[in-house]
Parts: C-alpha cells; structure tokens; sequence
C-alpha cells in the first residue's frame, strides 16, 4: 500500500486545494471530511470516485439536478443514543428527523435516475432505507416541531383540560376587568402582563379595594399590577396541569427514545452518507471553478500532462484577470525523468509543482485542470523536495536537510515512485554537490522511477542528455526582453542567462565581463550556445508560426474564390437558360402574329388551325419525353418544394401575427397634431412628402413628383 508524507502534501501545496475544495461545502461535517482527504492507490477504489465526482459535476449542467443534501449534524444525538436510559430532546429528534428524510429524498432520486448517475446509485445501494424511523418520531411530533396532542391517551386529556382551564381564566379575569373599570378603579392601560400572567393596572389609591395577588407596580408607582382573586384558584390548577403535561411529555419522549435507539448504527450510517453526498458536491463545484475534467486513465506506465494548469495560479490569475500559461509535459518508460532548466523566476517550480499537485488531485478523485485527453496513472509514492527546507529544529542546514531527504529517496524510490525535486543539488559547492546530485540522479534512473527535477547545473544538463531515457528541457525566454515566457519546451536545455539578466538589472558591463574571466572559457561558451540556441529556436518558432497563419489564409482565400467561381458558374447558366426560354417565346409570339395577320386578310379558319396544330406537333418534338419514373420523380419533387414552400410562407405568417399581437400590446403612439408644412408619410408606406394643406380631416401631401389627397388618420409625422 502506498503512503505519501505530509511534507510532500505540504510542498504541493495539496491542503490548500482541499481548503479551496472545503469552502463549497454547505456541512460543517462536510469541510471536516474534506480536510481529512488523502491519495488513493488503487484503481478499484479511485475510478469510482472520479466517476461518481464527474456525475456531479454533469449534474449542475443539466436539468436533472441533484435535491438539496443539507441537514444539521446529529452526532450529539447519536452519542446519547449509546448511553442506556438517556433521553433525546425534541430538537435532536427534528434533527434526526431531517437526517433521515434528507437520505430518503437522495437514495430515491439516485435510484429514479439510475441511467444517468450509475456510480452515484451504486454507491447509493450500501445504504439500507427504512421508513419506522421518521413514521416513529412523525406519530409523536408534527410539522411544527411540537409534541402533538394524540402522541399518547393521557396527553389528548391534559391537552382538553388546559385549554378548559384557559377559558375560565380568560372568562374570570374578563368579569374582575369589567367590575373594576366600571368602578373606576383602573388606570388607563386597564391590563397588563406580568410573569407571563394576565394582570390588572390598578390605580394605586384604590389597591385595597381590589381582591387579589399583587405582582408588581410601575416605576412612578402610580399603578399597582395585581392578579384578581377570581382567577388564583384557576391559575394554581393551570400550574398543576403544566406541570402534569410536561411529566408526560418526558414519559413520551423516553419512549420514542427507545424506539430509535436500536437504530443508532443506521443513523450513523445516513449520515455519513450524506456527509460523503456533501464531499461530491464541493468537489464538483472546484471541479467548475477550475475547468476541471477526467483525464485518461492508463493501464500503462505512463503520465501525459496536455495543457495542464497549476489549479491556485488558474484561480489567482482569474481574480486578477491575467492570463495563465498552460504546460504539456510527458513521461513514460522511455522518457522517465525531465531535467528542467532555465532563468530563475522562469516557471520552473510552478512546472514541478504542477504536475505533483495534478497527480495528487487525480489521486484524491478530483477533475484535473487539464485538457481530457491528458493521461494520467497511479504511483505507490510521491516524494518531493522543494524550496528551501532549512531545519531550524534540528539544527540542519539546508543542504544538510537535502542530503537527509535524499536518504530517504534512496530508501523508497523504486519504478512505482514519482519524484519531484527543485533546484537539485544546491546548498554546497557547485562542483562536488553538482557530482553528487549526478550520482543520485544516476541511481534514480536505475531504479526506473518517475521523476521531474528543476537545475541550473551543466553536468546535470549534459547527464540528461547522455542518459537514453532521460530529457532535458526548459522553460522559455524571451532573449530581447529578457522576460520569462512561462512556457515548457521539451528537448533542450536551457540557458540561466545569469549574466543578461545581471546586465538587464544594471549591474556594470564590466564588473559582468571580470566575473566571466573568473571562470572556465568552456563554460561561459556552453552556456551562450544555449542562449543562442533557444534565440534561434524562438525565432523558427515564430516564423513557422508566421507560415503556418499565412497557410491558413490563403487556403481559407482559395475556398472563398472556389465557392464565388461556383456562384458565378450556375447564375451565368440561369440566365443563359432564362434567355434561351425568352428567344424561344419571342418566335412562338412571332409566328404567332404572322399567322394572326394572313387570318386577318383571308379569313379561311381551316388554314389557321392547320398552322397551329402543326407549331404544336414542333414544339412537343423538341420537348424530351419523360418516363413514367420521371415523371413520378418530378412530381415529388414539386410537392416537396410546394410544401417547403407552404413551411416557410406559414412560418413568415406566424412570425408576422406576432408581431403584429405585440405591436398591440404596446401603448399606443401619442397623436401628432399635424399641421401644415410637416414631413409625413403613410403609415404602412415609405415615401415621405410634405403638406400643403389641411381641410375637412384630409391633407393635399406633396412627393414631389405629385400630389396625393390622404386622411389625417392615416399619416404619421416623420
């Protein structure tokens, strides 16, 4: 069984997804079990919680939306439940209440829409339904929240007794209220309520005159607030009926107690359930909020990271509003360490940093940020050393510390294993800790793990290069601006520009060119080829870019042109067959009034219709003859255009009639006075003039070209 250790969680920076995962949780116990959330290293556990998180997720883009999952936690409740003879209050049994209608709600949806969410009801089936929980606690408390009065024989009759008791209290106070006011006893105010007791404002003169309790006066002391003797007697019996209730409502609740308490372990279980329905959902929400999808799950070896996003700089960027530089990266058999290298401040870390988080989401059943042909397969273990990891506790340098992470690489690394290390070999003398990361690198290539490394060391670069299945490759910059590009290219090493980006900071040419002295002609040549290299390669990049664009156009210009040619080709064969028809009539009507001029002269009809018939018999030799198919063929063919047509004319005229029903319901245009020398036109018209008259409700408007005689009502101003 796999283990990853809580400093590699931490240097990917993985708590902090799960507490941007945690805030779309609507539980308390939700955010609790998002935070306890670790890797998975099975393929029989993991796939089906990516496709139960990616059934959610589909779930918010349709209609089918899965029901509200809220509910209060009733782990106080299932604690009193272990304990014998303990009693729940009427809250915890609301609570419980919620709990397990909530479940109910969920499973029955899952399981009317099984053809949709398959792992979700899947899931659904472990858990075991049973209505005697809510119809048990439904027969003693009702919507309210209140015992009801039916939940026992002897309840129902306390109920009537009190609210008998009631109404002779009301009645008893109503009579002393009425006697002493027509006395005049009374302030004001009348009543009052004290104690939660009906008392009467008693003016203080007349105090003793009033029989009964004194609960109180006013602050003046003007008023004394005293309870009528009529009604003691009925109040000490209400008092005794209260408290009969309450004892029997205890008896009641110890009751239901007892019957849900054989229940407990199923409670637990619904709410669990409904704890995990409330993961799903706030992984789904960052799945959305991260444009996260389910990548590939290979059965191989290999990790293919397409246009991949860091998900905390995604969402940082998007506040922001900056834009974010996706990465492709791809490991497998044949290519299974990356040696990274380039500028500092270039996007190396965020790159290393990238593909461990991403590896540990899709580990933990959460989408990825990353196009969904990525592929993705699973590690036993993912170690990781990243920044600077000085043990202030311990007393240990950062190399020091580096060397102890090391150790542990040796002790675990294996063809299961993904490392990630940054800046590898730093924190002593670039030449022998330079030798001895080459050694390590060595050993883990050996041993066939996974791994992405971040250097700026030259024998590392050249290592990668040597080694047949390893790569180098590095992070682009602009060589002008010396500004990082933030992208990933693969194949290359990659130059520090350490001495470009001294120069760009304005440190001295010279100071820059004594430091170049100081060290190894080779190495200031290796390193400026580099730089040269990747100027060049940008430069291709761009040009072929360049082509590629220009490519694009002509072939998008040449399909403009072919289809124009194709348009011009068919209206100029339209209108040579159109002038061909028209030549054809213009010699029928010749004929024809050749003939109707010698008919004219000799008058003989015999000759006239022998000339006619035999132009017919002409004209039908020319016409092709049509086989019954075609015939039958042209015929459907008419019908389909004439009910193509009849589609659209009905559309036109259903779209027209609503126009019109909504120009109705618009409040009508204020009338326009009209008067003379106004522009108008007519209404359902477009030609405007101007009038020269008005007379008897109709005005003489002139076009211009004429004069038009119109009624009033029928112009509008311009």
């Amino acid at each position: 069984m796999g283990k990853i250790h809580q400093n590699t969680l931490k240097d990917l920076e993985f708590p902090r997804v799960l507490e941007c995962v945690s805030g779309h949780c609507i539980t308390d116990l939700g955010r609790e079990a998002v935070s306890k959330i670790t890797p998975i290293f099975t393929e029989a556990l993991l796939l089906p919680e990516l496709y139960r998180t990616k059934e959610f997720t589909a779930s918010f883009h349709n209609e089918n939306r899965i029901p509200n999952h809220g509910f209060e936690a009733i782990s106080k409740e299932l604690h009193l439940l272990e304990i014998e003879r303990s009693v729940l209050e009427i809250g915890g049994f609301r609570r419980i209440l919620t709990v397990t209608e909530t479940t109910k709600e969920v499973l029955l949806f899952f399981k009317k829409n099984a053809l949709f969410y398959q792992y979700l009801q899947a899931y659904a089936l472990q858990v075991q339904y049973t209505a005697q929980i809510s119809e048990a606690i439904h027969k003693i408390i009702d919507k309210y929240g209140q015992i009801r009065d039916d939940a026992s024989p002897a309840l129902q009759q306390l109920r009537k007794a009190l609210l008998h008791i009631k109404g002779q209290i009301n009645a008893s106070f109503g009579r002393a209220l009425s006697q002493y006011a027509q006395a005049d006893y009374l302030d004001e105010i009348r009543e009052s309520i004290m104690e939660n007791r009906r008392v009467l404002a008693v003016k203080a003169m007349h105090r003793k005159k009033v029989k009964g309790a004194v609960l109180g006066q006013s602050k003046t002391g003007s008023i004394v607030y005293i309870e009528p003797q009529e009604t003691l007697s009925y109040v000490n019996e209400l008092s005794h009926l209260l408290y009969e209730e309450d004892e029997e409502i205890k008896r009641i609740l110890k009751g239901l107690t007892e019957q849900v308490r054989p229940f407990s372990p199923l409670l637990r279980q619904y709410q669990e359930y409904l704890v995990q329905v409330d993961v799903w959902h706030a992984k789904a929400k960052f799945a959305i909020e991260v444009d996260g999808t389910l990548p590939i799950v290979s059965k191989e070896r290999r990790l293919f990271l397409k246009h991949a996003f860091h998900p905390l700089l995604l969402l940082s960027n998007k506040k922001q509003r900056k834009k974010t530089v996706p990465q492709t990266i791809e490991l497998h058999p044949q290519n299974r360490i990356v040696v990274i290298s380039g500028p500092n401040a270039g996007g190396k870390s965020i790159t290393l940093k990238t593909v461990g988080l991403l590896q540990l989401m899709f580990q933990s059943g959460l989408l990825v940020p990353a196009d969904p042909f990525s592929e993705f397969c699973l590690f036993d273990r993912i170690l990781s050393d990243i920044g600077d990891n000085q043990s202030i506790e311990n007393h240990l340098s950062t190399y020091s510390y580096r060397l102890k992470q090391m150790q542990q690489f040796l002790k675990k690394c294996n063809d299961r294993t993904l490392f990630l290390i940054d800046e590898f070999g730093t924190g002593s003398d670039p030449e022998l800790g330079g030798a001895l990361a080459e050694t390590f690198l060595e050993v883990f290539y050996e041993r066939e793990a996974f791994g992405i490394i971040t250097t700026h060391y030259t024998n590392l670069k050249l290592l990668a290069n040597e080694l047949p299945f390893a790569q180098n490759a590095n992070m682009q910059f602009d060589s002008k601006s010396l500004e990082p590009l933030y992208q990933l290219h693969l194949g290359e090493a990659g130059s520090s520009f350490t001495f470009e980006v001294a120069q760009k900071n304005g440190i001295p040419y010279s100071l820059i060119n004594k430091a170049k002295k100081k060290i190894e002609r080779g190495k200031v040549r290796f390193d400026k080829t580099i730089a040269n290299l990747q100027k060049e390669r940008s430069e291709l990049r761009k040009t072929a870019q360049s082509l590629k664009n220009e490519e694009q156009k002509t072939r998008e210009e040449t399909k403009q042109l072919e289809e124009t040619n194709v348009r011009i080709q068919q209206k100029l064969e339209s209108y040579q067959e159109l002038y061909d028809t028209h030549q054809k009539w213009i010699a029928l009507g010749k004929k024809i009034d050749s003939l109707a001029a010698v008919f004219l002269n000799n008058k003989k009809k015999k000759d006239l219709m022998d000339e006619l018939f035999k132009m017919v018999l002409q004209e039908n030799a020319k016409r092709k003859k049509m086989t019954a198919t075609q015939q039958k063929a042209k015929k459907v063919n008419t019908q389909q255009i004439e009910k193509e047509v009849a589609r659209k004319v009905a559309g036109i005229r259903k779209r027209k009639q609503k126009e019109k029903e909504e120009a109705a319901k618009l409040p009508p245009k204020p009338k326009v006075v009209l008067k003379i020398g106004d522009r108008v036109r007519m209404i359902d018209g477009h030609a405007i003039g101007t009038i020269d008259s008005i007379e008897k409700q109709k005005a003489i408007v002139n076009y211009g070209m004429f004069t038009a005689d119109v009624s009033l009502s029928q112009l509008e101003k311009v």
